[in-house]
């Protein structure tokens, strides 16, 4: 039977870690009061800690971290040079394809 899945909005999650840090609970008694597994709070304090040290949004609603827009860049041109190296090997096929018919 596959797992169900619950997305949390970032507000929940913001208000997750906003309860850790200020009512000097643990991230175990905080997510049996909210209602969801232990290791969640547990990961989204993490994923706060980092965000928050790099100077990033500590949640995003996409269930991932932002990305920067070098990241999203950088993806792009990894995208875009995959499609050229398709290319260039069909490219190379048909070259050897129509050299191999003239002789």
């Amino acid at each position: 039977m596959p797992k169900s899945t619950t997305t949390h909005s970032p507000e929940f999650k913001s208000e997750a870690v906003r309860l850790v840090l200020t009512s000097g609970k643990s991230c175990a008694e905080i997510a049996r009061d909210l209602g969801v597994a232990d290791y969640l709070v547990v990961r989204w304090k993490k994923q706060h800690h980092a965000r928050e040290a790099a100077g990033k949004p500590a949640f995003t609603g996409r269930g991932v971290p932002a990305r920067t827009e070098q990241e999203t860049r950088i993806t792009q041109l990894e995208r875009e040079l995959e499609i050229a190296r398709q290319e260039r090997d069909v490219l190379k096929k048909a070259v050897a394809f129509f050299a191999k018919e003239s002789r």
